[in-house]
Formats: structure tokens, sequence, C-alpha cells
């Protein structure tokens, strides 16, 4: 028997249960999705867009704010990055299952938002290394080049002779020097003499060897290989000297000779770049390749827009942004032919998408081959959505040049230098055009280096910098936490860079990364 308090409360009915506090963001008013920071529930009221969510959601992935015919375009950040592939309803979930890519005009109107950049009343500054005719380091290495992958092996026994984690005793004398690095490749022979693919190598190798970051640098090759190191040299306006020295294997007489020579010829190098000091310089000096890998459905709402608040930083102080990765602008380049300064930048970086048109179609591939699986399972859906996030790390500033792989850049600003997407082949461009720092957004946790440049990584989300912040160098997840604006954590991130360009170390270059990841872009037929 129920005593009549307790039969009167089970004739009352149930308390409806509480309902989940979730949380969304609107990128744009024109958007037609919106995007989840929470796991979405089926049947959760979400009130800022009046609806109910229909199925499941993962956190950083887009659900539909309104019903979408099928061969609709989809748009997010106000632009569209897909079109319906079948019937979606308010409530659902966007992503693979129904939204493809599709062709759309684009409305180049080259320069049509270029516009003034303001400047730094008073020139940041910070701790660099400037060498004789002017340049400016960030670290000082001494650097181990190969011609050909033949000569691969010997060049890393060199700088394993070198390695402090191993032979502490060898750089103890040398405190000014960083290390001892070997930057190694799987080309060199057999391919066209004459072509473009030979050419895009050796100007990747002559970017390095005069290097600011590089003290002095040995280049070794086996000695019967196509890209034979006079003409590479003699290519990029090089010469034997005291920073720069060459041999090969053959001439030298075998492997156990020629590591015993690498050795002495750096151990000659070492008590020369051992005199640097370093000095106050402006951030004028300081050139940033941008890069973004591992990407997820925040890169674009987090890291980057905060990259692209500490480059608008940069340039306002005189310093240069490299952004590149072609295939991952594609789709989004008419954002950036509108911030050309002339008409004639902008027809330059559309003159490099119609190259890749072209290139991928001639291999039977595609443009649209992005994303990754890791940055669909994050999120992200087709290319068009992956760009228009990347283009965020590039600020807001003028577009004041476009250069090929690997081309010493010259400009100050803004610029872009066409690469693939795959980030060691990207980066490797930009430190080979002159990058002294690389910074690097990830949403799913990449491990990456870029020696003898730093790469400063940033992590898109907070539940990433709490899993991985052994490689993170800041968490931009406080965006999405409403903890830190955009502008707040930007001009944060500048200042860090210029305290890692004047030597505090990234956390990639405590675990020791950079030297694997040296990766040439190859474009040859191998015969």
């Amino acid at each position: 028997m129920y005593s009549p308090t307790e039969e009167q409360a089970l004739k009352q009915p149930a308390e409806p249960p509480a309902r989940p506090h979730v949380r969304v963001i609107r990128l744009h008013p024109d958007d037609d999705v919106v995007i989840s920071l929470d796991q979405l529930m089926s049947g959760t009221h979400i009130a800022s867009e009046g609806v109910d969510v229909a199925g499941l959601v993962p956190p950083g992935h887009k659900m539909a704010t309104r019903a979408i015919e099928p061969g609709q375009a989809v748009r997010r950040y106000g632009q569209i990055i897909g079109f319906a592939s079948q019937p979606i309803r308010a409530g659902q979930h966007v992503h693979t299952h129904n939204l493809a890519m599709g062709d759309f005009t684009r409305d180049y109107a080259y320069g049509a938002d270029s516009k003034s950049s303001p400047k730094a009343a008073e020139p940041a500054t910070f701790q660099g290394i400037v060498r004789e005719d002017g340049r400016v380091a960030t670290r000082n290495y001494i650097g181990i080049l190969t011609s050909v992958n033949c000569s691969a092996t010997v060049a890393r026994a060199i700088a394993d002779h070198f390695r402090r984690d191993i032979h502490p005793e060898m750089l103890a004398d040398y405190p000014n020097v960083d290390g001892v690095v070997a930057l190694t490749h799987g080309a060199g022979c057999a391919v066209d003499p004459d072509g473009e693919g030979l050419a895009i190598l050796q100007r990747t190798l002559g970017g390095y060897a005069c290097h600011p970051n590089f003290a002095s640098v040995l280049v070794i090759g086996l000695g019967c290989e196509t890209n034979q190191i006079p003409k590479l040299l003699a290519t990029q306006g090089l010469s034997d000297s005291a920073r720069l020295r060459s041999f090969t294997i053959q001439d030298t007489g075998g492997t156990t000779r020629t590591i015993a020579h690498g050795i002495e010829q750096i151990k000659a190098m070492l008590p020369e770049a051992n005199k640097v000091q370093r000095e106050t310089v402006p951030a004028s000096h300081l050139v940033i390749g941008l890069q973004c890998g591992g990407s997820d459905g925040y890169s674009g709402i987090s890291a980057n827009p905060v990259l692209g608040a500490a480059v608008d930083l940069l340039v306002a102080h005189g310093g240069t942004a490299i952004l590149s990765e072609t295939p991952e602008i594609y789709g989004a380049e008419h954002l950036l032919t509108r911030r050309a300064q002339t008409p004639e930048i902008g027809h330059k970086l559309i003159a490099r998408i119609r190259w890749w048109e072209e290139y991928c179609g001639r291999n039977g591939a595609a443009m649209d081959n992005n994303p990754s699986a890791g940055n669909k399972a994050g999120g992200l859906t087709t290319v068009l959505e992956k760009s228009l996030g990347g283009i965020a790390k590039a600020g807001s500033t003028n577009l004041v040049d476009v250069y090929e792989y690997a081309q010493p850049v010259k400009a100050h600003g803004l610029v872009f230098m066409d690469t693939p997407g795959y980030d060691p082949i990207s980066a490797t461009g930009q430190v080979a055009g002159g990058a002294n720092l690389i910074c690097f957004t990830t949403g799913r946790g990449s491990a990456y280096g870029c020696a003898p440049s730093p790469s400063f990584k940033l992590a898109t989300n907070t539940a990433l910098w709490e899993r991985q912040s052994d490689d993170m160098d800041l968490n931009c997840g406080e965006v999405l936490d409403g903890t830190r604006s955009i502008q707040e954590l930007g001009a944060r991130l500048f200042r860090m860079l210029l305290d890692t360009a004047s030597g505090q170390p990234s956390r990639s270059e405590l675990h020791g990364y950079g030297q694997q990841e040296f990766v040439p872009w190859q474009i040859s037929v191998i015969t």
C-alpha cells in the first residue's frame, strides 16, 4: 500500500528531463549551416536557430538550419562549400553523405578589395642573428645537403656524429650553434637534366644552401648522378667557399672516408659558426611560412583566424607572411584575387590555379581529392570548405606578390607561394624561399618540424590541447570556449612568435623534429 502522499506523487506527471546545454556557431548571416561545439543529439532544440536536431551531429560538424533541395548550394562563411546531393532537412547533419562538389562561377574582381594597410607606429623587435650580408637568422645551424638519395646515408652519419643527445661532448664548446642537421631526399637522378623537375630540386637545394639560418653548409653527392654538384651550384649562383663546401663519395674514396672527411669539415666550420651573437632587429626581418595540417571543422573558426590576426600585425610591422598550398585555396582563390595589390598579381595567382587544373587533368587526378580522411572525421566535407577556412591564416591585408615553388621571396607583406597541399613539401618550399619561421595550425594533432626554421604549432580546440599539449605551442580553443577573442590571441601569438624567433625553442624543436621533414617537390618523370 502506498501512503496518500506517495499515491498522489505517482499520479502527477513526471518532470520533463532537463535539456542539455549545447553550443553552435553561426559564422555568417547567409549560412545554411551552423557548426556544433558539442555533440548534438536528436531532438535537442537549438534555440538560436529555432531548429530541432534530427539525428546525431558530432562536434566540429555542420547542422542544416533550413531545408535544402538536391542541387542547391550550401553556404558556410557566407560562401559556397558545395551542393546538396540529396534532400537535407533542417536539423540534419551535413557531411559527405549529402554534400558534394560542383562547378560554380567565382568573381575574381582583381584588386577590388585592395586597401592601404596600417603601419605600426613603433616597430616591434626580436633578438636575431645578423649575417655578414645583412640577412637575419632566427637559428644558427650547420647544414648537410645531398645532391641525390645515394649520399643520404653518409650525410646522416656525419650529422649523427654531432648529435647532442648521443655525443654531447662534440658541441660542448659551441653553445651558440643550434646543431648539425642532415636534410636528405629521395631524388636527384634518373630525371630529365634540362627539365622542370630537376630545376625545382636545384632551386630548393639552392635556397637551403644560402638560408640565413645556416651558418655554413656541406653539399655531398655520389658523383655520377644527374644532379651534378657543379651544375647545381652554378644554376643557383653559388660556389665553394669557407661557408659552403662540396664533395662526392666517389671522389673522396668511399663511404668510410667520406664520413670521416665530412666530420673533419664540420669540425673546421664550428669555431666560426659559434662566433654569432643575437642582437635587437626589427620584426620586418621575420618571414613566416603559414601552414595548416590535420585540419578540422574548427580550423577556420579559431586557429586560422588567430594566425591571420597575427599576420596582420606582422605586416603592419613590415614583416612577411607566405601563404601556400595551392590545392587548398582552390574554390576560395577569388577572396585573394580581390585583395591583390594590382590586377597583375591576381592574374599570377590564377595562372597557378590553371597550371594545377592542367597538371591534375593530365595525371588523371582531380583538384577536389581533398580533404583527407582525418579532415573529414574532423568535420570538413569538401575542398571548398577547407580552402575557405585555410585562407583565414592570411589575415586581411593586400596580396603583394605570387611566387613559384622555392623561389626567393623578396617582397614584404602577404605573399603567395605555389606549393602542393602536403605539408612537408609545402613548408620545404617556403623555407627554400626564405621563411625563417613556420607557423602551423592543426585540429587533429599534427606532429611536425622544419629545420633549420623553427615550427610553432597552434591547436584549434581545447580538447586537442589537453590531449596533445606536448606537441602544441598555443591553444586557440579559447576562442571556442569564449575565454579569449581572436584579436587577443592574435596579439599574444605575435609576441610568442617574436620570442620564438629570438631563440626560445618551440615544442617541435624540443622533440627533435625537422630533419626528416625535408621533402622537395618532385614533378619529374622518373626513368
